[in-house]
Parts: structure tokens; sequence; C-alpha cells
């Protein structure tokens, strides 16, 4: 009988996200390894899942995490290194090309974290973006003020989500941003205002080709909740509606001309309310936030996290990668910033409720069906008891918590 080869995989983590894959990548067999920031070690990590976990003050000290990546080597033949959060994407990267393993390298991984690369590459390879420009050249930054009309969005490249992002109308508003920014300016882009539908598909990709793709819409686009509060709310599309069908062509191209090889991706597109445009909004190379995990799960039988972790053990050991059936079902998930410590959800017992989110200052539950007009009438139904019952508003961050 042949033996299994052995694998090991080294997690980073910024924050407190990923547990799944910890766990399946247990399962499948992987010496699992954590590198996490000190602040974390009181988390509920799933600690029978995880050999060995190493503490740092800050992953965000490159030099700091390639020495001690490095050292580590010296008594771990470490074979993969995966990001489990949105702002170790790149670190991985950047420790991947030093110590030559597989998986994501710098240049690609830009497309990935930095809004201004993955806008520049989308264009290229022939996708509709808003209207851009990089904030280096005052001159050019004038001109495009000049021809596209306001309101703007003066974006940070490599914030997560909605994170750091403020709406402008006018170009001396701009001027009054950049003086606060300081050295930090090249950091931003600025991008016309679009209103519209916002979308997102998550997806698998294996052999450079999208293998699991759900579509989604979002209630609201996440950014208005994160600047003027209330309830999150996205659920299913049918793949087979005309929209559906839009958004997993256009996540097939864009994937493709990023140069994702295997992975999983979360990937939104807003369609413009003027044009009936589709337009490219983001894309990571990581499960999305906000329980997306556990909403794709409900509909699809799939879960994002594991899948991941069963690929790179699969890469590792050359063998083909089992691509998973998605049952079919409908699902949604509505989560709010909370007035309570721990909001009580007792009062939703209808029996398409599949999970609760179980986090202080937040209520939030996933539905699920087989139909997709029952998930609708929930999450309606849900999403105004929401406001009544639990909802709070709080300042958007323009920086993650330290």
């Amino acid at each position: 009988m042949r033996e299994t080869p052995a694998v090991t995989i080294l997690c980073l983590a910024s924050y407190y996200k990923g547990t799944t894959f910890l766990t399946a990548a247990k399962a499948a067999g992987a010496r699992v390894l954590l590198l996490t920031r000190e602040k974390l070690k009181e988390e509920p990590w799933p600690w029978d899942s995880i050999d060995q976990v190493f503490y740092m003050p800050d992953l965000r000290k490159r030099p700091d995490v390639l020495y001690a990546v490095s050292y580590l080597m010296r008594g771990e033949a470490i074979d993969r290194l995966v990001p489990l959060d949105d702002y170790d994407v790149e670190t991985a990267a950047y420790l991947r090309e030093h110590l030559r393993l597989g998986g994501l390298n710098e240049s690609t991984s830009r497309f990935f974290r930095d809004k201004l690369a993955m806008r520049m590459q989308a264009q290229a390879s022939g996708m509709l973006v808003p209207a851009f420009t990089p904030v280096f050249n005052y001159d050019r930054l004038r001109d495009f003020m000049a021809r596209v009309p306001p309101p703007w969005l003066l974006k940070p490249r490599s914030e997560a989500g909605a994170m750091g992002i403020k709406k402008v109308h006018h170009s001396e508003e701009v001027w009054r941003w950049l003086d606060q920014l300081g050295d930090e300016q090249s950091f931003f882009l600025l991008e016309q205002f679009i209103t519209g539908d916002v979308y997102h598909v998550d997806a698998i990709v294996a052999a450079g080709n999208v293998v699991f793709a759900v579509p989604h819409q979002y209630g609201r686009p996440p950014m208005s909740v994160a600047h003027e509060g209330g309830v999150f709310i996205t659920r299913r599309l049918p793949a087979t509606s005309a929209t559906g069908q839009a958004l997993l062509s256009l996540n097939q191209q864009l994937l493709q001309a990023f140069g994702l090889t295997y992975g999983v991706a979360h990937t939104e597109f807003l369609q413009g309310a003027a044009d009936g445009q589709f337009y490219f909004v983001e894309t990571a190379a990581r499960v999305g936030g906000a329980n997306i995990e556990q909403l794709v799960e409900a509909a699809t039988g799939v879960n994002l996290w594991a899948e991941w972790a069963k690929m790179e053990a699969a890469q590792v050991r050359g063998e083909p990668y089992q691509i998973p059936t998605d049952k079919g079902d409908y699902a949604g998930v509505l989560i709010c910033l909370a007035r309570q410590e721990w909001p009580d959800l007792s009062g939703y017992q209808d029996p398409e409720v599949v999970y609760r989110v179980h986090k202080k200052q937040h209520a939030g539950l996933v539905v699920a069906a087989a139909d997709a007009q029952r998930i609708e009438a929930l999450l309606d139904s849900y999403g105004q008891r929401f406001v009544h019952d639990f909802l709070a508003v709080a300042p958007p961050l323009d920086k993650p918590p330290v």
C-alpha cells in the first residue's frame, strides 16, 4: 500500500479567522502550523487541529516575519504557505518568493490586494471598470477631475472591503484629503462613483479554471452599509438567470486574466443603474468575510475554506483535486452591529434558520431553503425586524483595529 506523502502547511493569521481551513487541513492529513499575533492567543482556535503555534507581535513587519519563518524552516519542511486573512495575502506571497514555495507570487498577488493593480489588469483584459486614476501625478489628477463628473471615491489601494474609502464631491475636498494623507497619497486612487446593484461571485479555481462558482447579490452595497449603517444582507442568485449567467462569465474571464491557478476567490461586480452594464469592483484570493462561508455552505453544501485546504494538500501530493457537487439550494445571510453585547436571537425560529452568528455586539443569521422566493421573503422580514430589535450604528473605520 502506497504511503500518503507528508504535507506541512503554515498558515498566517493577522486576525482570528479561517478556523475551518485549519480543521480541514488536519483532516486531510496535513501537519498544520499557525503563525499569528500574540494578541490572538486567547481566541478559540481549533487547538486539536494545530500541531504547533507561533506568535509574533505584528505580522505586518515583513523582514521580521521572513527571518522568523526562515528560522522555523530549519526544523520544519514547510510545503505550503496559506494566508487566512486578506492582510496576509501579500506577506504570504513575499515569503513564497524567498522560500521558493508554490502559490501566488508577489506580482500576481497584487491583483488580489492592490485596488489600482486589479483595475489596471481588469481594464487591460477588456472588462469595464469605473473611471479611475492613480494619485501620482497632479496634472493627471486635475485632468481626471475635469473630465469625470463627481462624486468620486478616494480609495486606499490595500485596505479590505470598504475600509478607509472617502466619498468626495468636489476637487477642493480631494486636495484637502490629499494634504492630510501627506506621504501616504500614492497608496490611494481616485475613482468615479457609480450607483447600482452590487454582486459577488464566490469561486474555486483548479488548474487555472473556475470549477465551482456561485453568484450572489447584496441587499445594499457594502460601502453604504459600512458608511451609513444598516443591516448587511446578501443571498444566492439563480445561476440560470440572465444576471447569474453574466456574473459567472465575467468571473471566469477575470480570474483567468488575473492568473489564479488554484485556490478560492471572492469577486465583486456592480451593475450601473444608468446603463445596466456590469463593472468590475474588486477581487480577493480568499474566502469572503461577513459569514459568506456559512452562506455558501448552506446553499451548496460546499465549505470554501475546507475545499481550499483539500486543494493545498492535493497539490503537494500531486493528486487530482476532487471538484465538489453543488446541492443547488438557496440561502441568504443578514448581520448587523447590535446594541446588545450578546443579542438574543431566540425570537427567530423559522425552520429555514440554519446558522446563528455568535459574536459580541453582532446579530446575524443564515437562512436556507430549496425555494429562492422563500429566502427573499425571510430576508425582507428579518431585515426589518433586525432594525427594530438590534441595529446599532458606529462610525466607519479607516483602518482595521490593531
